[in-house]
C-alpha cells in the first residue's frame, strides 16, 4: 500500500485518529535550536515523507518512529503533523556514516564521517561514546577534538534517552527543556527528586511532576512530595485566590487535601522546615510565605517608605501658582479636594488618589502633567493593560505605556521566562510616575516596577479602591490605602456634568449600597426583565444583532460589548460566545475557519489576546511597531491556511499570528468582567443571571457598569440585581502589606 493513502486526510480535515510511523530520516530541511521545531524527510519502507514538530536534535540517517496526524498543507502538501517521537541509534555502517555525515555532531562533516566508519564500521558509535581516544588515530583528528566530538555525541544521546524516559509524562519541547537544564545527567537528577521539575522548569506544575514520580515508585507520603506539595498549596492560593500568604493551621489542612496524606505527617515534614518557605508572626499568628512573595511584599513596603522619605522638594512652594497658572490655561476651576490632590500629588514621594467613575480623576492627572512640566520634571504615565494604557493616553494627551513595556519586559533565559530589563541596576530615567487602574496592579508586579523607579522620583497610584482587586496575587492598593502611611485623596464628588449620567449615578448607588434605578427608560442605563434566565441569551443575541442597530444604526454593533459574571452558567462566556458568533458571524461559503484546540476561530471573528505578547508586529496607516497586549480586542480579517497564519485588526493595528500562537487568543463576543477590567466600551450588556454567590458581589457589578461610556443594558433578574447588591462579600485575600507598612511593624 503506497505510505500516502494510510489515514490521508481529506482537504481541510485534521481531527482524525493518530497514526503510527516508522522510517530513516534521510534530510533535515530545516530546524529551530531553539525550540526543536523541524521539518525533516523520512523513508518509510521506499516512501519519502514529510514530517513536522517539536523534534530537537533529529539528524539524518536516525531511524524514528513518530506518532500524529496527517495534514494536507496548500503549498506543500501532505504532511505528517508529529505529536510525540522516540529515535533509535543508527545500527548499520551506512547509517551511521549518514548521522555523522548530515553535521549532527559538531567538527565531523561528510569527509571525516568517511574516515571514522571506513575505519570503525558498525563499531563506529561505540568508539565515539566509550572510546574517543581511539579518533586521533586518524589523520586530521587531534586529541582535543576527538573529545569535543565524543562530548557532543553524548549530548546528542543523552537527549534520545530523554526522549525515552519522558515520552509518556511531557512533549518534546519541555523534554528540551529539561535537556538544557540539567543535561545528560537529567535522569538522574529527576529520579533523585522529581518534584524539581515544578520547581526548575518554567511551565511544569506540581501535578505533571507528581505523575511522574508516582509512576516511578515515589511513596506518596514520602518527605520531597510533602514538602512539594506545601509549596504548590501556596502557589496555588496565590495564582486562584490571591493569597499572598496562608496562615499555617489552614496551610496544613489545605496541603493534607490535596495530597491525600494525613495532616499529621504533613505538619510532621513541615515543621523539619522547608526551604523556599518564609514565616512570619502577625496578630500570633504563623503566617505561611512562598520566600519570594514575602520579599515582593517586604521590598513594597521598604521602597515606598524610601520614595516618600527622599522626595525632592524644590519647587513645591509655588505649588499654589502654579495651580492658579493652569486654571487661567485651562479656563477651569478646580474644586478644592482636586486642588488638595494636585498639591499631594507634587509635595510627596508617594500619592493615592481614589474614586468612582465622574469624580474627576483625569481632571487632576492632566494638572499634575501640566504642573510637572512647569517644574522640568521628567514624566511616565503607564497602566497595567493595553487599554488602559490607550484610555490614559487620550484622556491625557500624552503617551502612556504598560508598566511592563515601561519596563522593557523581555523572554530571556534557555526557558524563555518574562524578565523586566528596568530594574534596581538599570532604573527609570524619569522623576515623576503615574500609574492609572492601580486596582489591577498585583503584588509581584508592583514589586518589579518599584525597583526600577530612582529614589527621590514620586509615585502617583490613580484607581478605583471599589473596584475588583488584582487578577495576581495582593491588594496593593487597598492595603497601601487602608496603612493610612501615605497621603491619599478619596474623590467622592460627582461633577455637574457626570450626575447628568445614569450611568455614573447607578454606578455610586451601587457602591453606596442602595439599588440602582432601574424603571428610568430616558437615560443611559436599562433594565430588560427577564424572569425565565433561559431567555436571558437570546435577548442579549437580538439586542446586538437587531435591536439596538435598528434603534441607533449598523454603526453600534462594533461598540457593543457583553461582559458577564463567569465563562459558566447559563449566560457565561463559554455558551454566549458560541451563540454571539453563530448570529453575528455564520459559517459561509468563502469564509475561512481554523479549529484550534476545540474552538473555531472564523473569519470576521471578534478576538481577544489574553497575555501580553511583546513580540508581535503590527502595522497602522504605515507607522510599524510590536506589541499586543492582554485585554486587547481586534477582529480576524483573513484566515490563511497556505502560510498557517492569521491577520487580525486590532484598533487598526494590523498584526500576523501563526496558528501556533492561537493560545493566546479567545473570542470576545462575550468577556468576564475580569477580562473587562482595565477597559471601557461604549455599549455594555450585563447578564443578571443565578449563579454562585462568591462572583455575584457588589464589588463585581460595580466594576461592570463602570466599564461603559455611553450606555449600559442589564438584561435578567431584578432579584439578582438586589442580591448583587445586597452582596458585600468579598473573597478574603491574605496579605502582609498593610501590616508591614504600619509604624509599629517589626
Amino acid at each position: 500500500m503506497d505510505i500516502k493513502d494510510i489515514n490521508a486526510p481529506e482537504k481541510g480535515k485534521g481531527d482524525e485518529a493518530a497514526a503510527v510511523l516508522e522510517g530513516t530520516v534521510e534530510r533535515v530541511t530545516y530546524q529551530n535550536s531553539d525550540n526543536g521545531y523541524s521539518v525533516c524527510q523520512i523513508d518509510v519502507g521506499g516512501e519519502e515523507v514529510t514530517i513536522v514538530g517539536i523534534l530537537p536534535y533529529i539528524s539524518a540517517g536516525e531511524a524514528v518512529k513518530v506518532t500524529g496526524k496527517w495534514e494536507t498543507h496548500p503549498s506543500y502538501g501532505l504532511q505528517f503533523k508529529v505529536e510525540t517521537y522516540e529515535k533509535e541509534i543508527p545500527v548499520n555502517a551506512e547509517a551511521m556514516y549518514k548521522y555523522l555525515a548530515s553535521g549532527a555532531v559538531r567538527g565531523v562533516g561528510e569527509s571525516t564521517a568517511r574516515k571514522i566508519v571506513s575505519k570503525f564500521g558498525e563499531d563506529t558509535f561505540d568508539i565515539i561514546e566509550h572510546h574517543q581516544s581511539y579518533l586521533s588515530d586518524i589523520p586530521g583528528i587531534s586529541p582535543k577534538k576527538a573529545e569535543a566530538i565524543h562530548e557532543d555525541f553524548v549530548r546528542q544521546f543523552g537527549m534520545r534517552s530523554l526522549m525515552v524516559r519522558f515520552r509518556d509524562h511531557f512533549g518534546p519541547a519541555t523534554i528540551l527543556k529539561i535537556y538544557k537544564k540539567w543535561g545528560s545527567g537529567a535522569a538522574d537528577v529527576i529520579d533523585d527528586n522529581p518534584y524539581l521539575l515544578c520547581e526548575e522548569i518554567y511551565g511544569i506544575g506540581f501535578e505533571k511532576a507528581d505523575s511522574y514520580a508516582m509512576s516511578i515508585g515515589y511513596d506518596s507520603s514520602c518527605d520531597k512530595r510533602i514538602a512539594a506539595g506545601i509549596k504548590h498549596a501556596l502557589l496555588a492560593s496565590a495564582t486562584q485566590n490571591g493569597h499572598m500568604f496562608i496562615p499555617e493551621h489552614r496551610l496544613v489542612p489545605l496541603a493534607a487535601s490535596i495530597l491525600g496524606v494525613e495532616e499529621s505527617r504533613v505538619k510532621q515534614v513541615y515543621d523539619k522546615g522547608i526551604s523556599g518557605l518564609k514565616t512570619v508572626i502577625y496578630k500570633n499568628t504563623n503566617c505561611v510565605y512562598l520566600k519570594e512573595y514575602y520579599e515582593a511584599e517586604r521590598f513594597i513596603a521598604l521602597k515606598l517608605e524610601l520614595l516618600d522619605r527622599l522626595c525632592s522638594k524644590d519647587g513645591i512652594e509655588d505649588i499654589d501658582r502654579l495651580i492658579a497658572f493652569v486654571e487661567a490655561g485651562e479656563q477651569i476651576e478646580y474644586a478644592p479636594l482636586q486642588k488638595k490632590a494636585i498639591r499631594y500629588a507634587i509635595s510627596n514621594g508617594v500619592m493615592i488618589l481614589t474614586g468612582g467613575p465622574g469624580t474627576g480623576k483625569t481632571t487632576i492627572i492632566r494638572a499634575i502633567i501640566n504642573i510637572a512640566e512647569r517644574m522640568g520634571l521628567e514624566i511616565a504615565l503607564a497602566a497595567p493593560t493595553g487599554r488602559a494604557a490607550k484610555r490614559m493616553s487620550e484622556a491625557t494627551q500624552h503617551e502612556a505605556k504598560t508598566i511592563h513595556r515601561m519596563l522593557e519586559m523581555k523572554y530571556a533565559g534557555e526557558e524563555d521566562r518574562p524578565v523586566f530589563m528596568r530594574d534596581e541596576k538599570n532604573l527609570l530615567d524619569e522623576q515623576l510616575i503615574i500609574i492609572d487602574e492601580s486596582s489591577m496592579v498585583d503584588s509581584m508586579l508592583m514589586a518589579s516596577l518599584l525597583k526600577a523607579i530612582k529614589p527621590g522620583s514620586r509615585l502617583i497610584l490613580i484607581g478605583d479602591s471599589d473596584q475588583l482587586p488584582s487578577v495576581g496575587a495582593g491588594n496593593v492598593l487597598c492595603d497601601i490605602i487602608e496603612s493610612e502611611r501615605f497621603c491619599t485623596v478619596r474623590l467622592t464628588e460627582i461633577f455637574r456634568q457626570a450626575r447628568e449620567s445614569r450611568i455614573v449615578t447607578n454606578a455610586h448607588a451601587i457602591n453606596c449600597g442602595e439599588l440602582p434605578i432601574l424603571d428610568d427608560k430616558r437615560g443611559d442605563f436599562f433594565f430588560i426583565s427577564r424572569e425565565d434566565e433561559q431567555l436571558i441569551p437570546q435577548t442579549i443575541a437580538d439586542l446586538c444583532l437587531n435591536r439596538l442597530p435598528k434603534k441607533y444604526g449598523e454603526k453600534i454593533r462594533s461598540e457593543i460589548q457583553v461582559i458577564t459574571p463567569s465563562k459558566k452558567g447559563i449566560a457565561g462566556t463559554q455558551p454566549l460566545n458560541l451563540l454571539l458568533q453563530s448570529v453575528q458571524n455564520p459559517p459561509q461559503k468563502g469564509k475561512r475557519e481554523r479549529l484550534f484546540r476545540g474552538t473555531l476561530f472564523r473569519e470576521g471573528d471578534k478576538v481577544m489576546q489574553v497575555k501580553n505578547n511583546y513580540d508581535i508586529a503590527w502595522k497602522k496607516d504605515g507607522e510599524e511597531g510590536v506589541g499586543i497586549f492582554n485585554g486587547d480586542i481586534g477582529r480576524i480579517v483573513r484566515i490563511d491556511d497556505q502560510t498557517e497564519s492569521m491577520i487580525i485588526d486590532f484598533d487598526d493595528r494590523i498584526a500576523e499570528y501563526e496558528f501556533s500562537m492561537l493560545e493566546e487568543l479567545e473570542h470576545a463576543y462575550a468577556i468576564t468582567v475580569h477580562k473587562s477590567q482595565g477597559s471601557e466600551y461604549p455599549v455594555v450588556i450585563l447578564p443578571m443571571y443565578s449563579y454562585s454567590p462568591r462572583l455575584l458581589t457588589r464589588n463585581l457589578l460595580y466594576t461592570a457598569v463602570t466599564r461603559a461610556q455611553k450606555m449600559v443594558i442589564l438584561v435578567g433578574r431584578a432579584s439578582v440585581v438586589a442580591s448583587m447588591v445586597n452582596n458585600v462579600r468579598q473573597t478574603g485575600r491574605y496579605t502582609g502589606l498593610c501590616y508591614m507598612l504600619t509604624p509599629d511593624d517589626d
